[in-house]
């Protein structure tokens, strides 16, 4: 069985990043005829207030979706992740018809995701060769900024780094420290097993 997967996202990093993730995901599992379409870009400010324009992305993912599952992945920022999946997921659900919806939320940013495996990305696009993940890598406001404080004579570009980092990053040792992480995992793993809403 095909499985296909439209993510709603909101940067150009992640645009690129989420279809390489969620086939990484997929093939750990054993599953390799995963779809996943270039992902819906929103502006998360619009789609967070604009009612017209939530329904019109969520409408539009649906459809290309064609009975699969419609992926929203938004950053928390200084959001509560619970809170925002919570509210998404009720208020996405009108829209979202003939497809799942699921919705995941980084805490703070997807880049914290990079932050609980630092290790495994050492010496790699430009990333010192001695770094170590902070104790708590889902806590600082600028994952970002903490990996180009840690690139000699460089700086984090999202669009490039975002994607090549993801086809790296050790996904168990991601898992075993980021709780948002797990939650993509186990919402990737729903998805696999088709049952449907979380």
């Amino acid at each position: 069985m095909t499985r296909t997967v439209v993510c709603v996202v909101e940067g150009d990093g992640e645009v690129r990043a989420m279809p390489v993730l969620l086939r990484r995901l997929a093939e750990a599992k054993g599953v390799f005829d995963l779809v996943v379409p270039p992902p819906i870009r929103v502006h998360r400010d619009q789609f967070l207030r604009r009612p017209e324009e939530f329904e019109r992305k969520l409408l539009l993912a649906a459809a290309k979706a064609q009975g699969g599952t419609v992926l929203v992945l938004l950053d928390a920022d200084d959001d509560c992740p619970v809170e925002l999946a919570r509210d998404l997921y009720a208020r996405g659900q009108v829209f979202v018809h003939g497809a799942t919806l699921q919705v995941v939320i980084p805490n703070r940013e997807y880049e914290a995701w990079f932050l609980a495996a630092a290790e495994s990305l050492a010496g790699r696009r430009g990333l010192g060769a001695d770094i170590t993940p902070p104790e708590q890598p889902d806590v600082p406001r600028n994952a970002k900024g903490w990996l180009s404080e840690r690139m000699p004579g460089g700086r984090y570009h999202e669009v490039s780094d975002q994607p090549a980092l993801t086809a790296m990053f050790d996904l168990a040792l991601a898992s075993l420290r980021s709780r948002s992480f797990r939650k993509m995992v186990k919402t990737l793993d729903v998805v696999i097993a088709g049952d449907g809403a979380e």
